[in-house]
């Protein structure tokens, strides 16, 4: 018992497995500053200036604060369960919420009026409303949680994972393959096997470091120009220390709110739901945290970050599970928000992202997302796992679309310019998955819900979610591409059809067994 006490009265804030859990998660938010850095600068075509200036030291507030917030959560669960084992919740740039505000709000405002300074003001407000939206759901979330089986919200999860998350940096390490297949062997040892490697280093920083060796000796030796040595001079243009201001940039946005209603209510709505989400993963995985109190954090941290200049809202992250596995406990969440917060302070990003090989970084997003879409099946009722696999596809079915039309995009076509006829004609079957795909977060949810207590045999319960299904349908809020009166009439109709039908055969069941 004196240990027990010993734990209550002191939780430890840094333990060796912190070491692990910083690398993985720092790179892991690392790459995904980088990746906004980029898409401002060459999508939306912002001055460096703003970049650099506003947006960077913006997240070097808004970040920090969400970790430091969510270590002070685990060192107070630690503290009142008296374990040592707790994992503080993962937190970062929202990472589909950066390229939403970027190519729908940012980039069509920006060729809209060739002003890119009006674009960045049209995603502070789009940050803002956001930020709004889920602190309203700090207050729903966690009902709605307690209704929700576990297979539906872990299955949409792991779905996300897959998607987008995982699909991607797959695809881009087996286009520098001499970098990132030696970097995932490294991340896989380390992390799945669990072997200790040479003196001790924390698997995700050996595989920066080897990947960084290869990519520079490689290129050096003229076999790749993957890296490029005049990048890094050029990077030193953007280091110094800047300070983020308060200034009413976003009120300037908020002047022309009615378009970017259209994206954010559903989407904040999506925050809150995959927030609740990682609560839960969270919980499977051994650490039960308040979801009220991660809701509010993220909703402050899209509040303040907007009003500072980001237009980038932060999000509890999907991996609580992964950074456990490690070894991360308090410190890794600590560690990661100041060192966030130095490189935006700063402007390291330009020359982190020249020195480091992006495909080095990589392997660890892969990692993450093979644990989270591996946890849907292992911690649900093996009889859920088909509810499971029904709630991994709207996910997919949204990220087929936005590689369909990528392609299109870069052919100068669009699938609105073929028909949806002509698609399908050689076995793209865009509607289905246009229309299967809107809202994929919730829609996965709705049906993993729907599956599992089918599984289970609850009927009435399964047809009261299919007409919430209906009623989010017709609205827009699932399988439809907007907000609006009667957006997807017909797929509610379905639901509608679907639920009735559980009704009808669940009393006909209810019937046959009071009978017998």
């Amino acid at each position: 018992m004196a240990t027990l006490g010993a734990a209550v009265a002191n939780p430890r804030l840094w333990v060796a497995g912190d070491l692990n859990g910083f690398f993985g998660l720092f790179t892991n938010v690392l790459l995904n500053v980088i990746v906004l850095t980029g898409l401002c600068l060459g999508v939306v075509q912002l001055p460096a200036d703003t970049v650099f200036g506003r947006i960077l030291p913006a997240l070097g507030i808004a970040l920090p604060l969400g970790n430091l917030f969510y270590a002070y959560l685990a060192w107070q669960l630690s503290k009142q369960e008296g374990r040592s084992d707790v994992t503080a919740m993962p937190y970062g740039p929202s990472v589909p919420h950066m390229f939403i505000v970027v190519f729908l709000i940012m980039l069509p405002t920006y060729l809209t009026t060739k002003d890119p300074m009006i674009a960045w003001r049209a995603g502070l407000a789009w940050c803002f409303i956001i930020g709004i939206i889920v602190l309203i759901g700090a207050f729903v979330g966690p009902k709605i949680r307690a209704l929700t089986p576990r297979a539906a919200m872990l299955g949409t999860l792991a779905g996300i994972s897959i998607a987008f998350i995982s699909m991607r940096p797959a695809f881009q390490i087996w286009e520098a393959p001499w970098i990132g297949l030696v970097c995932f062997a490294i991340v896989l040892i380390a992390w799945t096997a669990s072997i200790r490697l040479p003196g001790g280093v924390p698997g995700g920083l050996a595989a920066v470091i080897v990947g960084s060796v290869i990519g520079w000796a490689v290129s050096l030796i003229g076999w790749s120009d993957y890296m490029q040595p005049s990048a890094v001079a050029k990077s030193f243009e953007q280091f110094g220390f800047r300070v983020p201001l308060f200034s009413s940039d976003v009120w300037q946005g908020l002047s022309q709110v009615a378009p970017l209603l259209v994206t954010a209510i559903p989407l904040g709505i999506y925050n809150f739901t995959e927030a609740m989400n990682n609560v839960e993963s969270a919980s499977a995985a051994g650490d039960n945290y308040n979801l009220r109190k991660i809701l509010l954090a993220d909703g402050a941290g899209a509040i303040v970050g907007s009003m500072l200049g980001s237009p980038f809202p932060p999000a509890v992250y999907i991996g609580h599970p992964g950074w456990k596995a490690v070894g991360g406990r308090i410190g890794y969440s600590l560690a990661t928000g100041i060192a966030i917060a130095i490189v935006c302070f700063l402007g390291l990003t330009a020359l982190l992202l020249a020195v480091i090989p992006l495909v080095a970084i990589l392997p660890i997003l892969l990692y993450i997302g093979l644990v989270i879409g591996a946890q849907a099946f292992q911690v649900t009722p093996k009889s859920h796992a088909p509810a499971v696999v029904l709630a991994l596809i709207p996910n997919i079915a949204e990220w087929a679309k936005t590689q369909i039309d990528g392609a299109l995009a870069a052919a100068g076509t669009s699938a609105a310019q073929l028909g949806p006829a002509k698609l399908a004609a050689t076995g793209v079957l865009y509607r289905g998955l246009e229309s299967l795909g809107g809202g994929s977060v919730l829609a996965g949810m709705m049906l993993g819900a729907i599956a599992a207590f089918i599984i289970d045999g609850r009927l009435r319960s399964a047809a009261v979610w299919a007409f919430a299904g209906a009623i989010l349908a017709f609205v827009g809020l699932i399988h439809g591409a907007q907000l609006g009166w009667a957006v997807s009439p017909l797929v509610a109709l379905g639901y509608a059809l679907f639920g009735a039908t559980c009704l009808a055969l669940g009393a006909r069941e209810a019937n046959a067994a009071a009978n017998t």
